[in-house]
């Protein structure tokens, strides 16, 4: 990876982060064949369509490889007009790298159209047990635009830790280690390009979310992934296109906060309210919604490890 690439990597998360009115969707490129669209770091609305998250493309001279669909049907239709914009190459694959939303409710659209799913194993109960759960709730937000939205799973369930894959002369490694937001998530690793697509092992900007279905421990153990290899660029599931050093910094240093003082709470026997109270958050206050987020996943990791 040049410097080259890593500044206009940088360039582009600044152009397209932020919130915006209504959905635009926009590829840039971070890597030669290699392009993100970085989503709103607020909530689901109508106007972002429930895109926000980060989107991956990968371009071959076979076809082209999307990193996560996006919400909705609607909104897989808008990511596939943006790709044409980058490259006339039809989607071909469609790699979901969780159980969230944003990472396979638009598969329908691209399976629809020819494309192979590929999701890692571990996420397949996930994703059938939440998708009623998951259109339930984007449903109020999205109305209409949720119109055409069915699950659509995976047509190829990858097993294992390690899974390389290639396509049209790309290398593309699938790496798992059960998961941490979601049981599914997996990290994409662009090995020619130094660039990895984390999908929601790596947040920044913004404060990382916890669901009933998540484990930090497990989360750790993907980040050590990252760790390990040291990508040159790191497209986050959440937040601006970034380096490793502010990965471990918003993602990596807050979940080992969250375990060593809540687990210390736990050891202790310290009450949850005051556990959660007591939780020093001052070195995440940086992070969007800090404020209103901690708290909840000091009580949610307490609750976790008293489990442990």
């Amino acid at each position: 990876m040049t410097k080259f690439w890593m500044a206009l990597a940088v360039s582009a998360a600044t152009l397209i982060s932020g919130p915006a009115r209504a959905v635009e969707v926009s590829f840039r490129p971070i890597a030669p064949g290699v392009y993100a669209h970085v989503g709103d770091t607020g909530g689901r609305t109508y106007e972002n369509e429930g895109l926000n998250a980060n989107i991956g493309l990968v371009v071959t001279k076979d076809g082209a490889v999307l990193i996560d669909p996006g919400a909705s049907f609607q909104s897989a239709r808008q990511i596939a007009e943006a790709a044409r914009k980058v490259s006339p190459q039809p989607i071909k694959w469609v790699i979901n790298t969780g159980g969230q939303d944003h990472r396979w409710l638009g598969n329908g659209y691209f399976k629809a159209h020819g494309a192979e799913i590929i999701a890692h194993a571990d996420a397949e109960a996930d994703m059938k047990a939440r998708a009623q759960e998951h259109l339930s709730g984007l449903k109020p937000v999205l109305k209409e635009r949720l119109d055409g939205t069915e699950p659509a799973y995976a047509t190829r369930w990858l097993q294992g830790p390690e899974n390389k894959l290639e396509f049209g002369g790309v290398v593309i490694e699938v790496k798992h280690r059960h998961g941490g937001h979601t049981p599914g998530d997996s990290l994409v690793w662009l090995p020619q390009s130094g660039v990895m697509l984390t999908g929601d092992v790596v947040y920044v900007d913004r404060t990382l979310g916890l669901l009933p279905v998540s484990s930090t421990r497990a989360w750790l153990e993907s980040f050590a992934v990252i760790d390990q290899i040291q990508p040159t660029v790191i497209v986050p599931g959440h937040g601006n296109v970034t380096d490793l050093a502010t990965a471990r910094k918003d993602t990596r240093d807050l979940l080992l906060a969250l375990r060593r003082q809540m687990g210390k709470a736990v050891e202790q026997g310290t009450d949850l309210s005051a556990a959660v109270k007591g939780f020093d958050g001052a070195p995440f206050k940086h992070l969007q919604h800090a404020d209103v987020w901690l708290p909840q996943l000091a009580n949610l990791t307490y609750l976790e490890m008293e489990r442990e």
